[in-house]
C-alpha cells in the first residue's frame, strides 16, 4: 500500500499508472469482489472476515490523512482514467470507515466543494458514481449535509431527475432521491432552505401519472415510493410545527396536494403506492385547516360521486382489504380530524338523528363507523372505535351531542343509545364469535369509552345510569386473569377511575365516596392502582407512544392508539390521587372546582363581550371605510360638477358676446347714434380734465419759479470763503448740488414744454370733435367710415389722457424729490456756516496763544543772555549752544565706532 501511495504522490503526470494504482487500491479495500465470490461458498463466517479485512485496509490507508487529501486532489483531475477510479475508491473508503473519512474531508479545505463538482461532469458514469459518493458522504452528518445543500445540490439533483424522466426514470433517479432524503431527513435548516428555494413546486411534476396506469414497472414503483417518502420527510410530525405548517401550505398552493389526491382516487395504482400515497396525504393535511378543508371537498370519480373520506372508510372497515392499507386509511382519518373541530363536527353530525339520510341512497361516514364498530371482525371494531374516539378528541360539545345517537338493534325492539350499545358489547365479551383477536374489540371499545367520558361529566352520568356497568367493571378488575386479559383489566380500572374523577355526584347511588368505598371493598386500593399500571407497562403501549402513525407488524399487535397514550399519561396520576383522597378533600376540591367554574364562566362571559365588541368595532371600521370611500366619491363628483359649471359659464359668456356682436351688426344706425351720444359726454369730461390739468400746470410753474429764486439766493452764500479744508469741501458739494439742480430744472422745463405742446394738440382735436359733433347729420351716421373714425378718435383721446395722467404723476414725484433736495441743501448750508464760525474762533484763539508764547520766549532769551554775561564776568567758562550741539554729535560718532569693532 505504501508503494501504491508513493506512486500516487510522485507519478502525477502519468495518468495511466495513476489509474492502475487507484484501481488496485479500490480492489484491495472494496468488498464487492469478495461478496460475489462468497455467494458461491458455503462458509458462514466469511462475510464477517471480508468486512473486517476491508475495514482494516481502510484504517491503514486513512491513518495518514494526507492520503485522503491526495485522493481529493486526484478526483479533481478531468482525465477519465484518474477521476472515475478515484471516485470509486473514495466511495469505498466511506462505506468502510464513514465517520472518520467524513471528518477528514470536512477538515480539508474545499473538500466537499471539490466533490460537488462531480454532479456537473458531462460524463454520466462519473456523475452517477458522484451521486453514490455523496450518498455515503452525507450519511448521519448534519454539517456535511448543510455544506452540500448550500453548494446548490438541490438544484442539480432536481435537474438530473427531470432529465432522467422523473418517476419513469431509471436507477439514477432512485439514487438522486436517496441523496435528497439524506440531505433533508431530520435536518431543519436544509428543509427550510428547500422550502425557501421554491423546490417544493418542482416536486409536483413527479406525481403527474397518466391515465394508462397499466404499465407500472418495478423501478417506477420504487421511484414513486421514494418521492412520496421525500414529501413525508418535509411534513413529518416530528419536525418543528412551524416548518411543517409552512411546507403544508406551500404544497397546497403549488397544487402538490391536489396531485396526490388524484393518485389517491385513481384506478390501477399498485397497492404499495396507494398505501404510501394515503400516508403522504395524511401528513400533508395533519393539523393544517386549509388542507383539511380541501381534503373534505375531494370526491371519488364514481357515479354518484362520493366523498373521498367515505370511500377510504369503506376500505378501512372492509376485512378483505390489506392490513397495511387499512392502517394507512385509519392514519389518514386521524390526521384529517387532528386539531380540526369543524371536521369532527361534520363526522359526528352524520350520526345525529336530524342529519341521517332517510332514503338510504348514500352511506355516510358515521354509518360506516357504526357498522365497523358492531361488525364481527375485531380489526374493524378496533379501527372504528379509534376513529370515533378521534372525532371526540378534546371536544366536550361533541361528546355531549354523541349521547343523542340512537341505534336500532332489531325489529320490534326500542332503539338503544350508542353508549349503551358499546357497554352491551363490552359486557358480552367472548360470547360473540369474532374473527381475529379476542381482546382487540374490547380494548378498542374501552379506549373509545375512556376518551368519551374524560372531561365530560354528563357522559359519566349517562354511563353510571346503567346499573350493570359498575358491577361489570369491578368484576373485571377483581378477577385474576391471564396476560392477555391484564390489558383489559387495566383499561377497566382507567374507565372506573374516570367515572370517579369526572363524577359530578348527580346520582345518589354512584357518588364519588360510594364508588371509592366499593373499590376498597371489592378490589382494594393497592390492587386497583396495580391493575391501572398494567397499561403503561405494556410493550405495545410504549410502541404506540413513539409516533402518531399506527404501524403494526401484524393485526394482533394493534392495541393502542398514539393519542390515547397521551390521555393515559395525563389521567394515571390524577386517578391514583383521587382514589386515596378523603371525602373532606373531595369537598374542598369540589368547592375549588365550582369557584374555578364560576371564574371560567365570568371569563367566558367577558370573552364573549370582548368578541362582540370586537365584531362591533370591525363593523364600525367597515362603515367608516365605506363612508370615507363614499365621501371621496362625492368630493370627486362635486369637483367634476364645479368644473362643468365653470365650463357652462364660460360657454354662456361666449354666447353673450357673440349675441352682442350680432346685435351690433344688425343695428348699426342705432349704434352710431348711441356712440355719438357717448362721445359728447366723454368730450365734456375731457374738457373738465384739461382745465384741471392746466391749473395744475400753472401751479407747478409757480413752484418752479419759487425754487429758482431760492437757488439764486443760495448761490452767493455757498461762494463765501472759510478755512481751507471746509471751503474746499463746501465748494465741491455746493457746485455738484447746483449742477444737479440745474439739470433737473432743465429736464422739468423740457417736460413742461412737451406737455404744453400735447395740450395744444388735444385742444385742437377737441375743437375738431366739437365741430364734427355740431355738423354731424343723421344721414352721415349710416356710413361705416365715420363710425370707424369716431372710434379711433375716442381711443386716441383715452390713451392720451392716460399718458397725461402718468406724466403728471411723474412730475409730482419729481417735485417732491426736488423739495427734499432743497431741504437737505439748506440744512447742509446751515451746518457749514456753523462750522465756519467755530473754526474762525479757534484760529483767533490760536493766534493769541502764539503771540503770548513768542513774548515769553523773548523774555527767557533776554534772561539767559544776562546770566551768561554775569558768569563770564565772574570768570566761569561758558559755551555757546552751537558748541554744545557739535560736541554731542562727536560723542555719538565715537560710540558707534566702538560698537562696530565689538
Amino acid at each position: 500500500m505504501e508503494h501504491l501511495v508513493r506512486v500516487l504522490q510522485t507519478d502525477r503526470s502519468d495518468s495511466e499508472i495513476i489509474g492502475y494504482a487507484l484501481d488496485t487500491l479500490y480492489n484491495v479495500i472494496s468488498n464487492d469482489l469478495e461478496e460475489e465470490e462468497q455467494d458461491d461458498s458455503e462458509e458462514e463466517n466469511s462475510p464477517k472476515q471480508v468486512d473486517d479485512l476491508g475495514s482494516q485496509f481502510t484504517e491503514i490507508f486513512i491513518k495518514q490523512q494526507e492520503n485522503v487529501t491526495l485522493l481529493l486532489t486526484l478526483v479533481e483531475e478531468f482525465d477519465f482514467h484518474v477521476r472515475w477510479p478515484g471516485v470509486k475508491l473514495l466511495t469505498s473508503l466511506l462505506k468502510q470507515q464513514g465517520p472518520q473519512v467524513q471528518q477528514i474531508i470536512l477538515v480539508s479545505p474545499m473538500g466537499v466543494s471539490r466533490l460537488m463538482d462531480l454532479l456537473a461532469d458531462s460524463r454520466e458514469v462519473i456523475r452517477n458514481d458522484g451521486v453514490l459518493l455523496l450518498q455515503q458522504l452525507t450519511k448521519s452528518n448534519a454539517a456535511i449535509q448543510k455544506i452540500v445543500a448550500f453548494e446548490n445540490a438541490f438544484e442539480r439533483l432536481l435537474d438530473i431527475i427531470t432529465e432522467e424522466g422523473n418517476s419513469d426514470g431509471g436507477i439514477v433517479v432512485e439514487d438522486c432521491l436517496l441523496l435528497l432524503q439524506n440531505l433533508l431527513k431530520n435536518n431543519n435548516s436544509n428543509q427550510n432552505f428547500f422550502k425557501e428555494g421554491s423546490y417544493i413546486q418542482r416536486m409536483k411534476p413527479w406525481f403527474e401519472v397518466g391515465d394508462d396506469n397499466c404499465g407500472w414497472s418495478a423501478q417506477k414503483v420504487t421511484n414513486l415510493h421514494l418521492m412520496l417518502q421525500l414529501v413525508r420527510v418535509l411534513v413529518s410530525p416530528t419536525n418543528p410545527p412551524g416548518a411543517t405548517s409552512s411546507c403544508q401550505k406551500a404544497m397546497f398552493h403549488c397544487g402538490l396536494l391536489q396531485q396526490l389526491c388524484t393518485i389517491l382516487m385513481a384506478t390501477g395504482v399498485p397497492a404499495d403506492i396507494l398505501t404510501e400515497t394515503i400516508n403522504t396525504v395524511s401528513e400533508v393535511i395533519r393539523g393544517c385547516q386549509m388542507n383539511q378543508d380541501y381534503f373534505a371537498s375531494v370526491n371519488a370519480p364514481s357515479n354518484p360521486p362520493r366523498p373521498a373520506i367515505v370511500v377510504l372508510l369503506m376500505s378501512m372497515v372492509n376485512e378483505r382489504q390489506p392490513f397495511v392499507l387499512r392502517c394507512a386509511v385509519l392514519y389518514c382519518f386521524q390526521c384529517f380530524l387532528y386539531k380540526n373541530q369543524k371536521g369532527q363536527g361534520e363526522i359526528v353530525s352524520t350520526l345525529l338523528p336530524s342529519t341521517i339520510d332517510a332514503t338510504g341512497n348514500s352511506v355516510s361516514a358515521g354509518q360506516l363507523l357504526c357498522g365497523g364498530l358492531f361488525s364481527t371482525d375485531s380489526l374493524s371494531n378496533w379501527c372504528a372505535a379509534v376513529a370515533l374516539a378521534h372525532a371526540l378528541q378534546e371536544n366536550a360539545t361533541l361528546k355531549e351531542q354523541l349521547l343523542r345517537v340512537q341505534l336500532a338493534t332489531s325489529i320490534g325492539n326500542p332503539p338503544v343509545s350508542l353508549l349503551q350499545q358499546c357497554t352491551n358489547i363490552l359486557s358480552q365479551g367472548d360470547k360473540i364469535d369474532r374473527r381475529g383477536s379476542k381482546v382487540q374489540t374490547r380494548v378498542g371499545l374501552l379506549m373509545l369509552l375512556c376518551t368519551w367520558l374524560s372531561n365530560c361529566s354528563i357522559a359519566v352520568t349517562h354511563f353510571l345510569h346503567n346499573p350493570a356497568n359498575i358491577p361489570f367493571l369491578t368484576g373485571q378488575i377483581a378477577e385474576n386473569l391471564g396476560e392477555e386479559e391484564q390489558l383489559v383489566q387495566g383499561l377497566c380500572a382507567l374507565l372506573l377511575g374516570i367515572s370517579i374523577y369526572y363524577n359530578d355526584n348527580s346520582l345518589e347511588n354512584y357518588r364519588k365516596e360510594k364508588l371509592k368505598q366499593l373499590i376498597e371493598k371489592r378490589i382494594g386500593r393497592e390492587n386497583f392502582i396495580e391493575k391501572l399500571g398494567f397499561i403503561s407497562k405494556h410493550e405495545l403501549y410504549s410502541r404506540a407512544a413513539q409516533k402518531p402513525q399506527p404501524s403494526f407488524s401484524s393485526p394482533d399487535h394493534m392495541m393502542f392508539d398514539h393519542e390515547f397514550t397521551k390521555l393515559v399519561k395525563e389521567l394515571e396520576g390524577v386517578i391514583s390521587k383521587a382514589i386515596y383522597k378523603s371525602s373532606e378533600e373531595d369537598k374542598k376540591e369540589e368547592e375549588v372546582k365550582k369557584t374555578l367554574e364560576q371564574h371560567d364562566n365570568i371569563v367566558t362571559h367577558y370573552k364573549k363581550v370582548i368578541r362582540e365588541q370586537d365584531q362591533e368595532l370591525e363593523e364600525l371600521k367597515q362603515q367608516v371605510n365605506t363612508l370615507k370611500s363614499q365621501n371621496e366619491q362625492l368630493q370627486t363628483t362635486v369637483t367634476q360638477q364645479v368644473s362643468q359649471i365653470q365650463q357652462h359659464k364660460d360657454q354662456y359668456n361666449l354666447l353673450k358676446v357673440q349675441l352682442g356682436k350680432d346685435n351690433q351688426h344688425h343695428n348699426s344706425h342705432s349704434d352710431t347714434v348711441q356712440m355719438n351720444g357717448i362721445q359728447v359726454e366723454e368730450v365734456s369730461k375731457l374738457k373738465e380734465e384739461l382745465e384741471e390739468w392746466k391749473n395744475k400746470h400753472e401751479l407747478l410753474q409757480g413752484q418752479l419759479r419759487e425754487k429758482d429764486s431760492l437757488i439764486e439766493k443760495l448761490k452767493p452764500l455757498q461762494l463765501e470763503t472759510g478755512t481751507e479744508q471746509s471751503s474746499q469741501t463746501s465748494k465741491s458739494s455746493g457746485l455738484e448740488h447746483n449742477n444737479e439742480l440745474q439739470k433737473e430744472l432743465e429736464m422739468l422745463r423740457t417736460q413742461i414744454q412737451l406737455q404744453s405742446a400735447e395740450i395744444t394738440k388735444l385742444q385742437a382735436e377737441n375743437q375738431k370733435l366739437q365741430v364734427m359733433n355740431t355738423s354731424a347729420d343723421p344721414a352721415l351716421g349710416d356710413s361705416s367710415a365715420t363710425a370707424a373714425k369716431n372710434l379711433e378718435l375716442e381711443g386716441r383721446l383715452v390713451q392720451e389722457v392716460k399718458d397725461l395722467k402718468n406724466e403728471v404723476k411723474a412730475l409730482s414725484e419729481e417735485k417732491a424729490s426736488l423739495k427734499q433736495h432743497l431741504d437737505s441743501s439748506n440744512s447742509t448750508v446751515a451746518i457749514l456756516q456753523d462750522e465756519k464760525s467755530k473754526l474762525q474762533q479757534e484760529v483767533a484763539e490760536s493766534k493769541k496763544e502764539q503771540d503770548d508764547l513768542l513774548v515769553l520766549l523773548a523774555d527767557q532769551d533776554q534772561k539767559l543772555s544776562a546770566l551768561k554775561n554775569k558768569l563770564k564776568d565772574l570768570g566761569v567758562p561758558v559755551e555757546d549752544e552751537d558748541d554744545i550741539e557739535s560736541g554731542d554729535q562727536a560723542d555719538e560718532d565715537e560710540d558707534g565706532d566702538e560698537e562696530e569693532q565689538d
